[in-house]
């Protein structure tokens, strides 16, 4: 989409956006987004001095439902623009570490009195963040590994088992962050019957328009094809849609050019990655979510 295709573009998003990021940004970030719900988007982006292409704010869209999230690296990147800014101190404690913690009698909050380790450290048990700050008191966040167990069974366990030290570093950082500096953004919901245009990721060719109800490949030697199905029915549950008649009125509203029925397989490749898209930004929101829950 040209800036030409968008009349309406607010002064913020033309002053921070030039025309052809704008572009690359519908395409590439909010592919499923339609005209209303891109123009919020890149407004709040702009608004906010969030860059799309650094993963500090995200649009996510599921169903007839459009949301706005803001991402962990969102805090950090405003912290660093404020008065007396330092770095935040994130740290893993695992079960071999000395670490003890006591109430700081001045400020009334818990701090973290002494952190030693040697090798080997053994599994992490916890997690905590020293968010500084020159002039004011540090805030400490102090997260224990049970506060997160849920993550590591939940959509995006992947990340969490692989990638733990990083994923529960960037959960309390993000909740240091916002009490120090006193960080807030306003997610932002949609709901909506307007039908969104999608990104081509494939060459098409001309299919039926109905959206019937996804077939279950038989149990005998699976085709290429009747392999994507499967996967598209699994990408399917990760959204919670669990029904044919869900996964229809998904299609009809994100991909209704396409019907995984009679579609290539060049075509459900597509669908695939336009799935797989949708759920990262569904984890994304849910991991959101969850942290605003624990503040």
């Amino acid at each position: 989409m040209t800036k030409s295709q968008l009349p309406s573009l607010t002064p913020e998003i033309t002053e921070a956006f030039a025309p052809a990021v704008i572009e690359v940004m519908r395409n590439s970030v909010a592919p499923t987004a339609n005209d209303q719900e891109f123009l919020l988007f890149a407004h709040k982006a702009a608004s906010y001095g969030l860059d799309p292409f650094k993963n500090e704010i995200f649009f996510i869209k599921y169903g007839s439902t459009a949301r706005i999230q803001f991402a962990a690296e969102a805090y950090l990147s405003k912290a660093r623009e404020q008065e007396g800014f330092q770095a935040p101190d994130t740290q893993m404690v695992h079960e071999n570490d000395e670490f003890k913690i006591a109430m700081n009698k001045e400020t009334g909050t818990m701090e973290v009195t002494l952190h030693e380790i040697g090798f080997p450290r053994g599994r992490i048990i916890g997690a905590y963040s020293i968010a500084r700050r020159e002039g004011y008191p540090p805030v400490t966040v102090i997260a224990d590994i049970d506060e997160v167990a849920h993550m590591f069974t939940g959509q995006n366990k992947d990340n969490w088992n692989k990638w733990t030290s990083d994923m529960f570093g960037k959960h309390v950082q993000q909740r240091a962050l916002k009490k120090q500096y006193g960080l807030s953004f306003d997610d932002e919901t949609i709901s909506h019957n307007e039908d969104p245009k999608i990104p081509e990721y494939r060459e098409r060719k001309d299919i039926t328009p109905k959206q019937e109800v996804i077939e279950e490949p038989k149990q005998e030697e699976k085709s290429q094809a009747d392999l994507l199905r499967d996967e598209i029915n699994t990408k399917f549950k990760q959204l919670g849609i669990k029904s044919n008649k869900d996964a229809s009125e998904w299609l009809l509203v994100n991909a209704p050019d396409v019907n995984p029925k009679t579609a290539t397989e060049a075509e459900m490749v597509g669908l695939i990655e336009l799935l797989d898209m949708n759920i990262e930004m569904l984890q994304i929101h849910q991991e959101q979510t969850n942290d605003d829950s624990l503040d």
